[in-house]
Formats: C-alpha cells, sequence, structure tokens
C-alpha cells in the first residue's frame, strides 16, 4: 500500500462523493480509480456497462466460491 499525492480540490470532491455514496473516502477514492482504470481499458463501453460487467464478474465469483 502506498501514498497517493491528491490536490485538495479532487480531495474535497472524493469526501463529498463518499459522503453520498455513503463510502470511506479511502473507499470512494479507490472505487473512482478502479473504475477510471476500468473505462480505459474497455473505452467502448459505458458505465452502466462497466458496472453491468462487474457485477456479473462477482455474481461468477461467488458462484465459484460456494461450489
Amino acid at each position: 500500500m502506498g501514498i497517493v499525492k491528491i490536490s485538495d480540490q479532487l480531495h474535497d470532491e472524493i469526501r463529498h462523493a463518499s459522503r453520498v455514496m455513503e463510502r470511506s473516502i479511502n473507499s470512494q477514492a479507490e472505487f473512482w480509480i478502479k473504475v477510471g482504470r476500468l473505462a480505459e481499458r474497455n473505452p467502448n463501453l459505458t458505465f452502466a456497462d462497466i458496472m453491468e460487467k462487474e457485477l456479473l464478474r462477482e455474481k461468477q465469483i461467488q458462484g465459484a466460491v460456494s461450489d
């Protein structure tokens, strides 16, 4: 684990979003980083497509764990 230096403005935006989404500031930042990485890797997908794909992937992982 490391430290990521970000601007005060971005930190404020993360703090606001974390309150709205009921996540910790770190969890909100991690979510945005993950979604951004997925968006860069899949430029043809919308945000909704990315979320649907990730939900399906998680269901598959949970199904494999419970088998």
